[in-house]
């Protein structure tokens, strides 16, 4: 199917750039497309014989330096490859998303030389993966005080509790940790991330069932029952781990508004198509009706507004002059406007929407996690919102 969304990219994206982006959306029209819906029937994780082909691709290594066997790229590559693999499945993207956005980024922004020599090498190949542990059972947005806690022992750290929601968690050879070190710091300054082993007997990684969204994507949660890691474990400097956090949080702000814009490309494509082909009221296109009319234009028009957005967000990011209020609304304007559009999409096509085969019914299903996940947009709204009434201080 002609991906409409290629004629908004095209004048955004430079050729070269824009032909590695063909080539992925080649990749997902062969190897994800015929097969999605049955790997999504079949409950189960996505294939490994399909993570070894986007590895071979280059995929996990696209935003590590060459010096480290990566591609060399930066963060647009990435949003490019969640644009193209997230047309067909959010699940697929955000695999090979987070395994750099989350997953090998606080390596990159915060590790040590050895660190770095030790572990981008085989995450840029896809040999392995790194999971990021944020999100708490008891804690969600309030991430920058978490019940994970990192306490001196003569041998290094000891560190205990959980996290949950960690994308990748199943395929993760090591799990970031945000942990608690320093209960009475200031904001801010009360916590170190860690890099801890998930092969280590007193860490259990358990995938979390029953869940409805991005099926295809492992999502764990994993305990650590008094794990102890040397100093070289400590990633970043101790006490600063928040900084990490953020700094690798604004970037994944961007992807997952790129995952809402495939999403939301997919769904103008399949929509427009259907009122042109389905007849009703003396057989003729329901694309006739207005109301059918002002939903397609106003997918469009959500579509080439976020992405231009977007893109004015991908060149502060890559100059390292964007402001963190400003990924956060292009976080929430892009996924709030394509999961409110798909609701209206559905409507338009009725009951077929509602079938898996259709391709709309999964999409509409990833859209909350991307409401919701790197920051909740309620939260992220007072994030964004502090610039512009700096002297009181908001809830």
């Amino acid at each position: 199917m002609e991906r409409y969304i290629d004629q908004h990219l095209a004048h955004l994206v430079d050729p070269d750039r824009f032909a590695f982006y063909k080539t992925l959306c080649q990749f997902a029209d062969r190897e994800i497309a015929p097969h999605v819906v049955a790997w999504e029937r079949a409950h189960k994780l996505l294939p490994d014989a399909v993570i070894a082909k986007m590895a071979h691709l280059g995929l996990f290594g696209l935003t590590v330096s060459e010096e480290y066997g990566g591609q060399g790229g930066s963060i647009t590559e990435l949003v490019l490859a969640g644009l193209a693999l997230g047309y067909y499945s959010q699940s697929v993207a955000i695999t090979t998303g987070a395994a750099s956005s989350l997953g090998t980024k606080p390596v990159q922004i915060a590790g040590t030389s050895a660190q770095k020599k030790a572990h981008l090498p085989d995450l840029a190949a896809g040999k392995r993966m790194f999971a990021f542990g944020l999100s708490e059972p008891g804690r969600g947005s309030d991430a920058g005080n978490p019940e994970v806690k990192a306490e001196r022992v003569a041998e290094g750290w000891k560190i205990t509790g959980e996290k949950c929601w960690s994308t990748n968690a199943h395929w993760a050879s090591h799990v970031v940790v945000h942990a608690l070190t320093n209960p009475q710091g200031a904001n801010g300054q009360r916590t170190t991330c860690f890099i801890v082993p998930t092969q280590h007997s007193a860490v259990t990684v358990q995938e979390m069932g029953g869940k409805q969204v991005w099926p295809l994507s492992s999502t764990g949660s994993i305990r650590f029952d008094g794990v102890v890691v040397g100093e070289d474990a400590v990633l970043g400097e101790v006490n600063q781990g928040f900084r990490v956090m953020l700094n690798t949080l604004n970037g994944g702000r961007l992807l997952i508004a790129a995952l809402a814009l495939s999403s939301l490309a997919r769904a103008l494509d399949l929509c427009r198509n259907y009122a042109q082909e389905r007849t009703q009221f003396s057989d003729k296109p329901i694309g006739r009706f207005q109301r059918v009319q002002d939903v397609i234009l106003d997918m469009d028009i959500a579509l080439h507004q976020g992405l231009a957005w977007l893109w004015h967000g991908l060149a502060l990011y890559e100059a390292g002059t964007m402001p963190r209020e400003l990924a956060a609304k292009i976080k929430i304007e892009c996924t709030r406007r394509a999961s409110d559009l798909l609701t209206l999409a559905m409507e338009i096509c009725g009951g077929v929407a509602c079938l898996d085969e259709f391709g709309l019914i999964q999409h509409h299903r990833d859209l909350f996690v991307c409401r919701v996940g790197e920051g909740s947009n309620f939260v992220l709204k007072t994030l964004a919102t502090k610039p512009l009434m700096p002297n009181i201080e908001l809830q």
